[in-house]
């Protein structure tokens, strides 16, 4: 088994990746817990229901779960007061645990229950996609969408561990796969160069999730990660940067309605459209621009955006929690592996748009 350990203000607790990791969860529940809340979906109680179950139910506590919908587009207060509703209605106290099991949407919500209930209580991320295990199930970040925004309704809640297991990778639809590749790369292209240019080399080995390219993909994207948010938890400066091809992919998730397009892809996307402005803004090599489209193509996310119109992208992007005070913000590289967060004027969109939107290239 790997630990990696993450360090902040809010706490600081380790990330365990094992093979199998699923079978040890009653080992993650602390002594003193009076209950367990099993927050989920049907997806992955189909797949992974018996052996999650019985890991709690060998802890001797009372559990109760609950079943969200699964999907982006319920990343909503309906389903975060689902959650609520149950819990206080078998009495849940402070004492309990939460325990979110799936991707980054019932991670989000799970955790963000877990900040507010009782003015918060403790929780586990159990995390079964691989866009969850690299990134959102890590940093203490819990939230709902808007219909104006993703992730605008949300806190700052670390959990006390993060338990991922590899294994479950192999139910997932490659679509998933790729998707949580572009969190992977991302990695590489805002703080380590030599893992991008690995990423480079074993795209295809991570997209069949070759065990040991796929385990060190996940160890190494949690290190990189653990080290941004232990520096800047509240994302006050540097965990920006961790917002590389966000601001655009928000815009497409938020412009085509949540679910469309998987958070990752419209990630992916937004890293090729990135790397365009970032070329427009800092100079960055037209070699390394082609780098990012191929490795984006490699590992099978969309690399043409969809044609939301200059107007509606700015206005969507408007609402991203970079903006200050109406100023689009942005995360840029000047070179692979250096990225930092810059104002930039709106009017410098028009040229990064017309080359990576579809209507470009007659889509």
């Amino acid at each position: 088994m790997t630990i990696v350990r993450v360090t902040t203000p809010g706490g600081d607790y380790p990330i365990h990746i094992e093979q199998g990791r699923l079978q040890h969860l009653s080992e993650a529940v602390p002594a003193d817990a009076t209950a367990i809340a099993l927050v989920t979906n049907p997806v992955v109680l189909e797949h992974y229901g018996e052996p999650v179950r019985s890991a709690l139910a060998r802890t001797g506590k009372p559990v109760t779960e609950v079943i969200l919908p699964d999907g982006e587009a319920h990343k909503t207060w309906q389903s975060l007061n689902k959650i609520f509703d149950q819990l206080l209605q078998v009495g849940l106290d402070r004492k309990s645990v939460l325990v979110a099991v799936g991707g980054g949407v019932i991670g989000d919500m799970g955790g963000f229950a877990a900040a507010c209930y009782m003015r918060g209580i403790r929780f586990i991320q159990v995390p079964t996609t691989l866009l969850a295990q690299v990134d959102s199930s890590v940093g203490g970040k819990t939230a709902i969408n808007h219909p104006l925004g993703k992730n605008m309704i949300g806190a700052f809640y670390q959990p006390i561990s993060v338990q991922i297991d590899p294994a479950v990778l192999a139910t997932l639809p490659p679509r998933e796969i790729s998707a949580g590749l572009a969190e992977v790369v991302k990695y590489g292209l805002i703080i380590d160069a030599e893992f991008f240019d690995w990423c480079e080399s074993n795209a295809q080995a991570l997209r069949r999730l070759d065990p040991e390219a796929i385990t060190y993909a996940i160890r190494r994207s949690c290190e990189l990660k653990a080290r941004v948010v232990s520096l800047d938890e509240r994302e006050s400066g540097l965990r920006a940067i961790l917002n590389l091809g966000h601001t655009f992919g928000h815009a497409i998730e938020a412009g085509l309605g949540y679910g469309q397009w998987l958070h990752g892809e419209a990630v992916g996307c937004g890293m090729v459209q990135a790397a365009e402005l970032s070329a427009e803004l800092l100079g960055l090599p037209r070699q390394d621009v082609d780098r990012v489209r191929r490795v984006v193509e490699a590992i099978g996310c969309p690399t043409e955006a969809p044609d939301l119109g200059y107007e509606r992208w700015v206005e969507l992007m408007g609402h991203d929690k970079k903006a200050e005070g109406g100023t689009l913000r942005f995360v840029l590289m000047s070179r692979i592996g250096d990225a930092q967060c810059l104002e930039v004027d709106p009017a410098a969109l028009r040229p990064v748009l017309a080359r990576t939107t579809a209507v470009a290239k007659g889509g």
